[in-house]
């Protein structure tokens, strides 16, 4: 029997994206934040700002400095949570750990609600094309080889079991316009009792400014 729609409750909800790099869930986090007017908490805006620790005499290893830019990003979410704020929350979310993260800082702000958004491109070739034209950190892979090896070494720990925490996957590479994706995940969101909005006048407003070019 399919479950029905949960009604917004004014809970606070943690919308999670989930995908590698240049998978188009940072484009599809900024349209998510600007139709529902939440706030965009992106690990890539901590971890860009500790780059110049890797360059002191004495550099910190970016392992300790990616660790510590997820610390940051959960500590601003649950911030946000305690304000009665949802947020959308752009990072991998490459491992377990990473959610179970979220799942605390969900519970300890008074039980907010958490959906996950992983993107999956289909089409490897547009895949590599957006990766590789898009500007990069030094922190961030910038060919498909370094993707490749980024992907070796998570050894697979990536495809793993969300448990009660519910998901929707999407083909970011897929043979639709960007509103019509986008329109489907606030569909999504707000069937699991998050914000809602005219999402369809919104999506196709919003979108042209946080496409690919």
């Amino acid at each position: 029997m399919a479950k029905s729609p949960k009604k917004f409750d004014g809970a606070p909800m943690i919308i999670a994206m989930k995908g590698h790099p240049g998978s188009g869930k940072s484009t599809l986090a900024h349209s998510i934040a600007s139709s529902l007017r939440l706030p965009l908490i992106d690990k890539d805006d901590v971890r860009d700002s500790t780059v110049p620790l890797q360059h002191l005499p004495t550099p910190t290893s970016p392992s300790l400095l990616n660790d510590l830019s997820y610390h940051a990003i959960w500590q601003i979410t649950s911030t946000q949570l305690r304000l009665g704020l949802s947020v959308v929350v752009d990072s991998p979310l490459s491992r377990r750990a990473h959610l179970d993260s979220l799942i605390r800082v969900a519970d300890s702000a008074g039980g907010a609600q958490l959906v996950v958004v992983e993107c999956k491109p289909s089409d490897e070739a547009e895949w590599r094309r957006r990766l590789e034209r898009r500007s990069g950190s030094s922190h961030k892979p910038a060919t498909w080889r370094d993707l490749e090896k980024l992907l070796e070494g998570y050894g697979g720990c990536t495809e793993y079991d969300l448990g009660d925490v519910p998901k929707m996957v999407v083909d970011t590479t897929a043979p639709v316009g960007c509103e019509e994706i986008c329109s489907g995940v606030l569909e999504f969101i707000a069937f699991h009792g998050g914000p809602s909005m005219d999402y369809r006048q919104s999506s196709n407003e919003i979108w042209p400014r946080v496409r690919d070019p």
